[in-house]
């Protein structure tokens, strides 16, 4: 497949970059920013002016300096700039285990020299070991890095071209000899520690890393389950808490009688691994078995009490049981971590930004939605929705509750709240009374809500606070408001504050909890969830009545199918985002119309959809997405190769375009994916 463009920033002063990149080494935490290549180009007629320019790249071959120097090589002919010539350029590569930033430097036509950087901007000597640890972690940073297909990810850094790091056995050969080699260094000290973990966990262990994860996704990208199971069970040979990672590939791998017996097997020697038992939990989950699930989550608790996952994990086993307010309960003992993001680069203001469109990415519905813009033209009240923008603990915290909300209906969550929780109108006119206040996950844990209600007759109050308030999915009431006003009755009920944990030194309210601050806040933004979401249905509905058209613009429409999204209202988001493409092109609407013909299985439809996310990405400059792979995979296992194929052939779209999901299913061919056979 031809490569994709090569964007390019232009700096303000010469090796600008180079220097707020040496700067930022010391303020990394976990894999770093993606690779910068910087060069310095010649005007062909005026030799004696430069430029220096710039962008960022993942999924290079970073396992020596003949490879990275390849890559520069590889940028010295450009079809759409030939007034110029490259003359040198540095590559950047961040190893995260050493905290060292490899450099390779490239004379055009000349030598090559290879070094590294540390925090303090001195430089050292360029190691084989060295080189080993780049390699690694320049392909978990592809993985980790790499667009989900919304979009969301290429927008945030301007100007990174994405490469897939693995494209054939023996490449995925040389990964895992990698990760093998680096996942125990020394005899006693584990070297994945060093590359921090994913934002819901709070401390990184042997199992819960970025590289675990990395690897972990690769398998599930790839359905490598035979590589990942020969790797997981080589290391446990080293330490038993692998079993869990190994565990998890053999359910994916549809081993279940393994995996299992390797539970049952892995528990009796570490009876309190918290790994162990939360993979316990969900496969008991999964098969239907609540009951069993929910001994293995209240053991991962008590194993792990200061993890969010095992809280979250008990949380979504009592929503499973419809024990509604033994799930508040365990959500609110839920510990919240600040979310950290990404390591991403902090570059100066560049002098010009150019962003060159290869052929084979062109088609016209993608360059009309690109030259449109209606940023302009979203309402303030949508802009608002505070949950769009939750991460890490927060969002699956808020996406627990939407779920609990979606079954139950708002009024009841209310209902259910008033019950667990001591609201700030029942504190003010019992904070006289002190004592024996419960511990909120005590009661979690032990699974018996305190039934005594009713004793000072909040119950019959939270029942009168409900009554004669439609749930937002029963209201029918019409409205011309547009989104965001105010009505004169809301049709859904506004939650008072409840008396939260910091805003009470002693005592509470006997018989029921104090209520975390950020759920608090939760059910606040949740209800201007509901609320919106409320009010466009009934809208939508009144504008129908009068057979008018509803005009939102794309952007509009794109922030309300995520919305319902959120909401759990899966046909209600499919509308929104087909009325977004309606108007222009958009990933994030496509990826969320992708999820509805996936649950379908309208497989035609699946591959349109992912021919135009696959020419969007490559227009962009990725030629590679973890999340269309697996998508082109599962089509593949299950329709066949030479269908897909021929679905995709049989498309009206430009031959280039359709080359570009040709190579996507060539990948599934070279990892021998079921059903790629022809």
């Amino acid at each position: 497949m031809v490569a994709p463009a090569v964007p390019e920033l232009v700096e303000e002063r010469t090796q600008e970059s180079i220097d707020v990149r040496t700067e930022s080494l010391q303020t990394l935490r976990e894999l770093g920013p993606p690779d910068l290549v910087h060069l310095i180009k010649h005007q062909v007629k005026t030799a004696s002016k430069e430029a220096g320019v710039y962008h960022h790249v993942t999924g290079i071959d970073a396992s020596s300096s003949a490879s990275l120097a390849a890559y520069i090589n590889t940028l010295t002919y450009t079809p759409y700039d030939r007034s110029h010539k490259i003359t040198s350029g540095l590559y950047c590569c961040y190893n995260a285990f050493s905290r060292l930033d490899m450099r390779v430097q490239v004379t055009i036509p000349g030598s090559v020299e290879s070094y590294c950087i540390d925090e303090r901007g001195d430089k050292r000597a360029a190691t084989d070991d060295l080189w080993l640890e780049t390699y690694l972690c320049g392909v978990l940073r592809a993985y980790s890095y790499a667009d989900d297909g919304s979009g969301d990810t290429i927008k945030r850094i301007v100007g990174v071209r994405r490469f897939n790091p693995i494209t054939s056995t023996e490449a995925e050969h040389r990964f895992l000899e990698a990760a093998e080699r680096l996942f125990f260094k020394g005899k006693c000290t584990y070297i994945g520690w060093q590359l921090g973990s994913e934002p819901e966990i709070q401390v990184p262990n042997l199992v819960s890393n970025h590289l675990t994860t990395g690897l972990l996704n690769y398998i599930h990208t790839t359905g490598r389950y035979a590589s990942g199971i020969n790797l997981f069970e080589k290391l446990r040979t080293r330490d038993p808490e692998i079993s869990s990672l190994l565990a998890r590939v053999l359910i994916s791998a549809d081993e279940e009688v393994r995996a299992v017996s390797l539970l049952h097997e892995a528990i009796q020697q570490l009876p309190m691994d918290y790994s162990l038992l939360d993979v316990q939990a969900q496969f008991c989950k999964g098969k239907g078995r609540g009951d069993m699930a929910l001994e293995c989550a209240k053991r991962g608790v008590i194993a792990a009490p200061s993890e969010f996952g095992t809280w979250a994990r008990l949380a979504e086993i009592y929503v499973g049981l419809e024990e509604w307010e033994l799930a508040l309960l365990t959500l609110n003992s839920c510990p919240m971590f600040t979310y950290q993001d990404k390591d991403a680069p902090r570059m100066p203001e560049p002098a010009r930004v150019l962003l060159p469109i290869l052929a084979d990415s062109r088609f016209e519905e993608i360059d009309a939605g690109e030259s449109t813009g209606d940023m302009e033209l979203v309402h303030p009240t949508l802009r608002k929705l505070h949950a769009a923008g939750y991460k890490g603990t927060f969002l699956k915290a808020y996406a627990l509750l939407t779920e609990i909300t979606a079954k139950i209906g708002w009024d009841q969550l209310l209902k259910y709240r008033s019950n667990v929780f001591v609201m700030e109108e029942e504190y003010r006119s019992e904070k006289a009374t002190t004592g024996g206040s419960q511990n909120a996950s005590t009661v979690a844990l032990r699974g018996t809500p305190n039934p005594s209600i009713n004793e000072n007759g909040t119950g019959d109050e939270s029942e009168r606070e409900a009554d004669g308030k439609g749930s937002p999915e029963q209201s029918t009431t019409p409205s011309t408001t547009t989104i965001g006003s105010d009505l004169n009755g809301d049709s859904i009920e506004k939650p008072e504050h409840t008396v939260a944990s910091e805003g009470v030194k002693s005592g509470a309210e006997d018989n029921k909890r104090l209520c975390e601050r950020w759920l608090d806040n939760l059910f606040m933004v949740l209800y201007e969830d509901l609320r919106v979401y409320t009010i466009w249905r009934t809208e939508m509905a009144h504008f129908r009545q009068q057979s008018l058209q509803y005009k939102k613009s794309a952007e509009e429409w794109e922030i309300l199918g995520e919305l319902a999204e959120r909401l759990h209202h899966t046909d209600e988001a499919a509308e929104a985002y087909e009325a977004c493409l309606g108007i222009k092109f958009s990933p994030k609407a496509l990826k969320g119309i992708l999820s509805m013909h996936e649950r379908d299985g309208n497989a035609r439809a699946m591959l349109a959809n992912l021919i135009k996310s696959i020419a969007w990405q490559y227009r962009w400059y990725s030629e590679f997405s973890p999340a269309l792979l697996y998508a082109i995979r599962k089509l593949i296992e299950e329709e066949g190769a030479v269908k897909v194929r021929s679905i995709i052939q049989a498309t009206s779209l430009p031959q280039p375009v359709l080359d570009l999901t040709h190579h996507y299913a060539a990948l599934c061919a070279a990892f021998r994916s079921s059903g790629s056979d022809i």
